[in-house]
């Protein structure tokens, strides 16, 4: 059997975790594999030959990525080269939408299968945009149980795959050995920060969600605070942002190790993203919040491009507000500590709470990685099938 060339994108910490999910999933289905594209340290572990690190492509935001653009043209003009040097038979796009969008139009023409992995939320915002993820791209591979009708009102292919994060976290959450893990006392209450994976977020997100902390510590003595951070780069703006706190606030700041801290804490204050998923999978309540920069807010409000009663995505998931959403001007200490401090005094709610994230883990646990890599070649089976070849 020839092997099979893919050519892959991932733009963030996220996306990196499902790119080299993905790649297993497929080295266990052919015999012979090469992966390039950009890759985070999980892809490369994977297997995939790095073509740009993915922390590159970490910008995000309608205004906020502008002083990017050139910059960001630049390298997917340079991956579009490389790509079809290649020759890859199929171009997966994990997550970072708009950046590979634009590439599986270079490469869609040339006889490339093209594969979205991640749905952008089009069903949410600019809803405009699927005819043209439709021409792009061959195949949408959707991690959310609603999204495939929505593509399918529109003539899209599309599939639900599952959540890779629902099969590789534990349907029962060990609380008691991540904080054994952790060195924290298993008798008091544990609160996680996670203020973002991008430095932006971390700038906008960081001193609020510290303030929010420093009153809710106030209130409860002996409350732990741990504080996940995905990049050297995010440590150093928070560890800034802590600074400037001014106060003697017990924060255990960790490389990495964001599951398990959520598996730990009683609650968290976490940014709007998949860390909002991954709280949910640990079962630990959650309070979510989130800022973009001011032009960007302007813009989406008045252009009214959100068309969504939630933000958080266990809300979405849930049809109902399972976690406090605060967007924006919102964003403050004193309502986000006291929606904490219900979070961890309200026994009947949580109970409810834990229920919910335990329904909504089965529905996403499908196996995720391997149905994924199974629509994939069903793709590539299917065009070699109509005869057209790479």
């Amino acid at each position: 059997m020839s092997t099979l060339r893919v050519a892959i994108v991932a733009g963030e910490t996220s996306g990196d975790a499902l790119g080299a999910a993905l790649i297993e999933a497929l080295r266990a289905r052919v015999s012979e594999l090469r992966v390039a594209g950009v890759a985070g340290p999980k892809m490369r572990a994977a297997g995939c030959e790095p073509l740009a690190d993915a922390h590159e492509l970490s910008v995000m935001g309608l205004v906020e990525v502008l002083p990017h653009l050139p910059r960001l043209l630049r390298l997917r003009a340079r991956l579009a080269r490389q790509i079809l040097r290649l020759q890859p038979d199929v171009f997966i796009g994990v997550d970072y939408q708009q950046f590979n969008l634009g590439l599986a139009q270079r490469l869609k023409p040339r006889g490339i299968a093209t594969v979205q992995y991640v749905s952008p939320q089009v069903w949410a915002w600019r809803q405009r945009r699927v005819t043209t993820i439709g021409r792009a791209f061959d195949l949408v591979l959707c991690l959310l149980p609603f999204e495939p009708d929505f593509y399918r009102e529109h003539t899209v292919a599309a599939r639900f795959v599952g959540h890779p994060l629902a099969d590789q976290i534990p349907m029962q959450a060990d609380r008691a050995a991540a904080r054994a893990t952790l060195g924290l006392d298993a008798g008091s209450s544990v609160l996680a920060l996670l203020p973002g994976s991008r430095l932006g977020e971390v700038q906008r997100l960081s001193a609020p969600f510290l303030r929010a902390a420093g009153l809710l510590a106030a209130r409860r003595p002996g409350l732990q605070i741990v504080a996940p951070m995905a990049a050297p780069a995010v440590r150093q703006e928070f560890e800034r942002s802590l600074a400037e706190l001014g106060t003697q606030l017990p924060v255990r700041i960790l490389d990495g190790q964001a599951r398990t801290a959520l598996t730990a804490a009683d609650a968290a204050l976490v940014t709007s993203g998949t860390a909002t998923l991954e709280a949910l999978l640990c079962r630990c309540p959650m309070v979510v919040a989130y800022r973009v920069g001011a032009v960007t807010a302007l813009l989406l409000r008045r252009l009214r491009l959100v068309r969504l009663p939630y933000f958080a995505l266990p809300n979405l998931l849930a049809q109902e507000a399972l976690a406090p959403e605060f967007l924006q001007e919102a964003v403050q200490p004193q309502p986000m500590a006291q929606a904490l401090e219900r979070l961890l005094d309200d026994a009947p709610r949580r109970a409810y709470l834990l229920r919910r994230f335990q329904s909504i883990h089965e529905a996403l646990r499908q196996d995720g990685a391997a149905l994924a890599a199974e629509a994939v070649l069903q793709l590539l089976r299917e065009k070699k099938s109509r005869g057209v070849q790479p």
